[in-house]
């Protein structure tokens, strides 16, 4: 039951986003930059943990649950660190996440070819 309401309530925030970018003449990065800052200001506010504990996956892989993870990773190290944490704690929290990306990615591009399109 858990994949089906991970399903449903990642499918939700995808539509909503797609719903978005239909409708208004915003473009993708500035969507994928509302949904991180979106992510990090619920996270703030204290509603964004309740929400990813009742939906899993589906709250946590979107671009809503990579500002969830950059702001605990902030606050993590403001509480450690002091005001010197602000400018640590994100890339710290990101870390792998980004890593893993880049590598992957990496990887991928010398398996298979890409075609250049004219």
């Amino acid at each position: 039951m858990d994949y089906v309401k991970a399903f449903i309530i990642g499918g939700l925030i995808c539509a909503l986003v797609q719903i978005l970018l239909d409708k208004t003449k915003m473009l993708p990065g500035r969507v994928m930059v509302l949904l991180v800052c979106t992510g990090a200001v619920l996270s703030a506010v204290g509603v964004y943990q309740p929400f990813a504990e009742f939906a899993g996956a589906g709250a946590n892989v979107p671009l809503l649950g990579f500002g969830n993870l950059l702001w605990k990773g902030m606050k993590e190290a403001i509480d450690a660190e002091g005001f010197l944490g602000l400018f640590k704690g994100g890339f710290t929290a990101c870390a792998l996440g980004v890593s893993a990306a880049l590598i992957f990615g990496y990887l991928a591009s010398l398996i298979f070819k890409s075609k250049m399109r004219k």
